[in-house]
């Protein structure tokens, strides 16, 4: 491999008009020079695509799809045009500092192949980076044994969302397309087959990124639509985890998704939840509780979760008309 290798940094964009410059320009401000940026407008009905062709002119390929397919087969189509040996995955309202791609590709490029390389983030508000904080999870740190992190994310001890990661390209191929039926937490069942295509996971601590909250999307929604995609990535995720090692651990870990899907299809999809707290059960359950505000985990810890759902359903129905 060259010792200037190029990176692909690929955004898939829908709707993205009011942030979008400040991404593409985060991509363009990157420390490392050898880049390509792809973007891909999903059939925008804004003016993203409009703001995207400006930036042609600054080395940005950018592709319409024409109609609305889906993040996922942007994605794909991303993935089909770039060229790169590794792969940075960008979403068009997120924030990469200058010195992120540097700090993985130099870090990468000290380590042995099968590689994955992720960093830390944080969630900022409002659309102001000063309300962005670090919070570290027990994920941030090396692993010599992939599934072992897998174990830790699942268990609720964290999340790596796709910004986080550099890829590889031998881990990109291997990994294979983004699955395009699947709408909402998509990244969850991509990670995890690139997870287990990898040897090993590097922190880079000085590798930066922020994650825009607040701005409504699919992956926002509970939807019955995005309810159902989860419960197909959470099959998908955990039969693969388990298809590669059924051990305690594994288990657990798999149990403990399902348990996540659980608190998040409650009184949404019963047929679902039933399922999912069958497979549980299958799986040596899980122990993992749902978090809320100070009232809640009380009425939680005294009554159970699901009394507990139960009467915060009532009051916001009763007490804002929404139905919860």
């Amino acid at each position: 491999m060259s010792i200037s290798p190029l990176v692909s940094i690929l955004i898939p964009v829908y709707n993205a008009e009011p942030y979008l410059r400040e991404t593409l320009d985060s991509a363009l401000n990157q420390t490392w020079r050898n880049i390509e940026i792809i973007l891909v407008d999903d059939g925008s009905k804004d003016d993203s695509l409009v703001i995207a062709k400006s930036y042609k002119s600054k080395g940005v390929k950018v592709i319409s799809q024409g109609q609305n397919k889906g993040q996922t087969a942007a994605l794909n189509r991303c993935l089909a045009e770039a060229k790169g040996d590794f792969i940075q995955y960008l979403d068009a309202d997120d924030i990469l500092e200058p010195q992120k791609i540097e700090v993985q590709i130099k870090r990468l490029l000290e380590e042995p192949s099968g590689t994955l390389a992720i960093a830390p983030w944080a969630r900022f508000y409002h659309n102001d980076l000063l309300t962005a904080k670090f919070v570290p999870n027990n994920d941030w740190c090396d692993f010599d044994d992939p599934i072992a992190w897998l174990v830790e994310c699942w268990t609720g001890h964290g999340t790596m969302p796709p910004g986080s990661w550099l890829y590889p390209r031998e881990i990109i191929e291997k990994t294979g397309l983004w699955h395009e039926e699947l709408t909402l937490n998509n990244d969850m069942e991509y990670f995890t087959r690139a997870v287990l295509a990898s040897r090993r996971l590097v922190f880079c601590p000085e590798a930066k990124w922020y994650y825009r909250s607040g701005n409504p999307s699919l992956s926002g929604q509970r939807s019955e639509k995005a309810l159902w995609s989860q419960y197909e990535v959470i099959r998908l995720s955990t039969e693969r985890l388990l298809s590669v090692e059924n051990s305690d651990r594994t288990r657990y870990a798999a149990a403990c998704s399902w348990q996540h899907f659980v608190f998040l299809a409650y009184h949404r999809l019963p047929e679902l939840v039933q399922y999912a707290e069958k497979k549980i059960t299958e799986l040596g359950g899980c122990d993992v509780k749902p978090g809320g505000g100070s009232l809640f985990r009380v009425l939680r810890d005294i009554f159970g979760w699901k009394a507990a759902m139960n009467l915060q359903r009532f009051y916001y129905r009763y007490r804002y008309q929404i139905n919860y």
